[in-house]
């Protein structure tokens, strides 16, 4: 008789099992993952027992050393095992199947031990891998790789090159390698940028530098894919969807991509080659998702980067970031790719022994932004003329600017390519649109930004204060998918400046779960417990309502501060500001 999970019938021993199609946490290629449910959820021996249930089957189906690695969080584990790339679903049934099994062997009663269920779960599992595998397109990918070209795949096509020097079929019909036309087909130059804050800003810094270099960027963000300077698509794009429409786009000379921690630990990295990964910083953010319960956890998705400069490229990383550069020293793969490293002093003793060893830094000294690369001291500039820090009043775009340069140096773009744009970059709001814009309205200077998290609204807030404003106003809210202390330590952290008025706004399209007022009521709640008065709080039904309450009300000398979560929102704002 057929094992039950094979038999598709209905199951409630683990949820979340889905593939890993590239680079992730755990592996540089392709995985599995599965959260088991239930009393064994964290039993040493249940999970051992599936481990070996999982390097068993393997073995019978032929397939390489699975490595099953266990993956501790607050709300229990995560099973993950690398699999081949030819037959993920089926990797995903095997692994499904062996946490039911391990489970019913301590004892859960759902999974039927009666059953034959070696040989007859082998059979099924063997003839789900033969029909899922595409012979044409292994070929495909073989010839791809033996020419140094990158394949970038979906459920839907396959393409071989990148950008310009792309081609994408369907699936369905894929070409012989000999129908291939080999000779259009190249890679183009491509860096990853990651981190908790200021990748957009990085990301666009190296589109301008791209194009300041003579090439047409394509870009992948939180905005949305962007080829130069025009919207693709505009929404959520910093996942592998966002990336794969930038490398097959047929104009994109160079690829900048921005690789959030949610596309990360849901599907991997999208591509496994990239001349230059960045980490911007790490600090608290949507922890208590996907198995991320700390800082700790979170640098270690990030680093997932690492994986993709494996073959000659340069990982960029924040030397002033202890927990950043901990995990890169905890992991193996983090710590066998050459660095390149940014701090706030180019005489940090990192990026002292860094440049010893002929590696690559950026850094401030006497005043100044300096980029060491390829054995050169450049000067970009002084800091305080910089646009994107505002006078030195945002000295984390001195981190993005730095980490930017970095990059681009590490792509091989000119250094007057470099020099040109960090001396220019923020000067306009088109420059850097969402990310510390200044308008001025009635007299007032306001400040629009995403600022979704406590450590980026403490940064726009601190600019704020460096303007000396006669009244300092604040939008704030939040998306539901933060738990009650992560949305209680953003209003601590508004708290902490002591504005003269808060609004709060209600986000209906980003609930996530919560009822309606929900999150500005724990908003209000940890205000107050903070110390701010209840009659210098206000509450709006929605983003655009709340910011227009703020713009009304401007008066000469007025910082107001507008963290904005909505593209759409903000274009409508602009339209008032211009």
């Amino acid at each position: 008789m057929a094992d039950p999970r094979m038999a598709d019938e209905p199951h409630h021993g683990f949820d979340d099992s889905r593939r890993l199609t590239g680079p992730n946490r755990y592996f540089g290629g392709p995985a599995v993952t599965l959260r088991p449910l239930g009393r064994f959820a964290r039993d040493p021996n249940v999970l051992g027992a599936w481990a070996g249930h999982v390097r068993a089957m393997a073995a019978a189906l032929g397939w390489p050393d699975p490595q099953p690695t266990v993956g501790h969080h607050a709300g229990g584990s995560l099973l993950v095992f690398r699999a081949p790339e030819d037959v993920l679903l089926s990797a995903t049934d095997l692994n499904e199947w062996a946490w039911e099994r391990a489970a019913a062997e301590a004892g859960e009663s759902e999974f039927d031990l009666a059953q034959d269920l070696g040989a007859d779960a082998r059979d099924q599992l063997a003839a789900r891998a033969g029909a899922e595998r595409d012979p044409k397109l292994a070929v495909l990918r073989t010839a791809a790789r033996a020419r140094g070209l990158p394949v970038i795949e979906d459920d839907e096509r396959i393409s071989v090159g990148a950008g310009d020097g792309s081609r994408c079929w369907p699936r369905a019909a894929l070409p012989a390698p000999d129908a291939v036309p080999w000779d259009l087909l190249h890679d183009v130059p491509t860096v990853l940028v990651t981190g908790s804050n200021g990748k957009t800003t990085t990301v666009r810094l190296l589109a301008a530098m791209a194009r300041a270099a003579g090439l047409t960027p394509g870009l992948c963000s939180t905005e949305g894919v962007f080829v130069a300077d025009e919207a693709v698509a505009t929404g959520d794009y910093s996942g592998p969807e966002g990336a794969r429409l930038v490398l097959r786009h047929p104009e994109v000379q160079a690829a900048i991509l921005e690789a959030a921690r949610g596309g990360i630990l849901r599907r991997g990295l999208a591509v496994r080659r990239a001349g230059a990964a960045v980490i911007t910083n790490i600090s608290a953010d949507h922890f208590g998702e996907y198995g991320i319960d700390d800082a700790a956890g979170l640098a270690e998705t990030k680093l997932s980067v690492a994986h993709t400069v494996a073959d000659g490229g340069t990982l960029v990383l924040n030397a002033d970031d202890a927990t950043l550069m901990a995990a890169a020293a905890r992991l193996p793969h983090a710590g066998a790719v050459r660095r390149a490293l940014f701090a706030e002093n180019y005489l940090d003793a990192a990026l002292l022994r860094l440049r010893a060893q002929g590696g690559d830094t950026c850094g401030v000294q006497g005043a100044r932004l300096v980029l060491g690369a390829a054995g050169r001291e450049h000067d970009l500039g002084a800091v305080d003329d910089l646009p994107l820090t505002v006078g030195g009043a945002a000295p984390y775009n001195i981190a993005n600017l730095a980490a930017a340069s970095l990059a681009a140096a590490a792509l091989k773009f000119p250094t007057a390519a470099i020099i040109g744009t960090v001396q220019r970059f923020g000067a306009a709001p088109r420059d850097n649109p969402g990310r510390l814009e200044q308008w001025r309205h009635r007299g007032a200077i306001v400040l629009i930004d995403y600022a979704h998290n406590p450590d980026a609204l403490a940064k726009l807030l601190r600019v704020a204060r460096a303007l000396r404003p006669r009244q300092l106003a604040l939008l704030l809210g939040q998306a539901g998918n933060r738990d009650d202390a992560a949305i209680a330590d953003l209003a601590a952290t508004a708290a902490r400046f002591a504005p003269d008025r808060v609004i709060l706004k209600e986000l209906p399209l980003m609930l996530r779960g919560r009822t309606q007022g929900e999150v500005p009521v724990l908003l209000e709640r940890a205000l107050t417990a903070a110390g701010m008065a209840a009659n210098r709080i206000m509450h709006e039904p929605d983003e655009e309502s709340a910011a227009r309450r703020l713009l009304d009300s401007a008066e000469a000398g007025d910082v107001i501060v507008l963290p904005i979560h909505t593209r759409a929102v903000r274009e409508r704002l602009r339209q008032i500001l211009t």
